[in-house]
């Protein structure tokens, strides 16, 4: 008997819009996303063959080729191999996870601390492990992307407050904390777009009249805030004030990994309660012995941050007389407003043509209409790269015509 039934076919994910708008870019020579990175050394890196100074990443310490670092990560290789093949929970936990775990929680100032395979998974295990069904997070407008998917697998509810706006937040704490088991306030140490610090003291005064707890996100923060780079919970001297403190080390540890810290008994319920933890492979000898070895570094050598802190003062001072937008930022992360997306674009591919590694922000990582290049700042970077790039910016900012302001 003959079917005539169609033939039912799979529809394409080749015309979505988000694809549509990744190939127009490509074809136009303005896709600056996934570049293949060949070769890195210091603050310079190559890219097609052409070696170009970065200031788009988040290395700020620029200890991914210190001796100290390299070194421990090939010890830890030769003592245990390359992966642990499992979670901590069950078979994947080494002696050394233990000492970083310890190493740490000293280090931040709280009783215990745990470490995750990346950031991303600490912040989605611990977050949707204390925030339950009766339980409510308020948190910043500006918030990481992994705290918004976060509020997503969590049971309880989620309110935003306008960024960095404590009487946003009071407002929200005032109408609601009388409605939910806990109230947790959840919010970056250093918003990563626009290197704003948290207001982290009047947050801890409204966790206080209001009983509620304080959740920092310090993946940006930790190695660069704070004396020997401890975080923005001890830039403000308010360690003690904060509950839970989250960082990772892609960033400033020159790794790959998440921690949270905190008070013994919590720490212990996220440990057992995560299931990002419970549920993924642990970090890998190497990576948990360069965190390690970091944390020696900038513990011991006071340079590493004084070399950072004056390259960062060094641009900021630069921009500034150029006549650049910089959101005020008072941190490593130096954003540069440039408004029109297809003007950023171009003006990143006029810094790559001239040996310069930056990256374009678009919406809706930033609000429409202030789109930005987001440039940051290492310890290992030498001024007389420094110069070039403020070169390079100077001429830009002419050819485009960058406003001096937020439009």
């Amino acid at each position: 008997m003959e079917n005539n039934h169609p033939v039912a076919t799979k529809k394409s994910f080749s015309d979505s819009k988000i694809i549509e708008r990744a190939n127009l870019l490509r074809d136009n020579d303005l896709y600056f996303f996934f570049r293949a990175i060949e070769e890195t050394e210091a603050s310079t890196v190559t890219v097609k063959g052409q070696k170009q100074i970065m200031i788009g990443s988040n290395n700020y310490l620029g200890l991914t080729h210190h001796p100290y670092v390299k070194e421990a990560a090939i010890k830890a290789i030769e003592k245990y191999g390359t992966g642990c093949t499992g979670s901590r929970f069950l078979n994947g936990n080494l002696n050394i996870h233990e000492e970083l775990d310890h190493k740490l929680a000293d280090y931040l100032g709280h009783e215990k601390a745990i470490v995750f395979s990346t950031g991303m998974q600490a912040n989605l295990g611990a977050l949707s492990a204390i925030c339950g069904p009766k339980d409510l997070m308020l948190f910043d407008s500006e918030n990481h992307a992994s705290i918004i998917d976060s509020s997503r697998l969590a049971m309880g509810t989620t309110f935003k407050y306008k960024h960095n706006d404590m009487s946003s937040l009071e407002e929200l704490l005032e109408s609601n904390v009388s409605r939910f088991n806990r109230v947790i306030i959840v919010a970056d140490g250093v918003f990563s777009m626009t290197g704003d610090i948290l207001k982290l003291p009047e947050v801890v005064r409204l966790a206080k009249k209001y009983g509620a707890y304080v959740y920092v996100d310090d993946a940006h923060g930790i190695g660069v805030m704070g004396p020997q780079g401890r975080g923005t919970m001890s830039h403000f001297d308010v360690v003690k004030d904060v509950d839970f403190n989250m960082g990772t080390f892609s960033k400033s540890f020159a790794s790959i990994g998440g921690v949270i810290s905190g008070s013994a008994d919590a720490i212990d319920y996220v440990r057992h309660s995560a299931r990002s933890f419970m549920f993924s492979a642990s970090m890998p000898p190497a990576a948990v012995a360069t965190v390690s070895a970091c944390v020696d570094v900038v513990t011991r050598d006071p340079s590493i941050l004084e070399n950072l802190w004056s390259n960062v003062a060094f641009v900021r001072e630069g921009f500034k007389e150029l006549g650049f937008y910089t959101y005020g930022s008072q941190t490593p992360i130096i954003p540069l407003y440039i408004g029109d997306d297809m003007k950023a674009l171009q003006m990143t591919k006029f810094l790559e043509s001239k040996g310069i590694f930056a990256t374009p922000v678009l919406p809706p990582a930033v609000p429409k209409g202030e789109a930005l290049i987001r440039t940051s700042y290492m310890a290992s970077h030498d001024k007389k790269d420094l110069a070039r790039v403020l070169e390079v910016f100077g001429e830009a900012k002419k050819i485009f015509e960058i406003p001096n302001h937020l439009h």
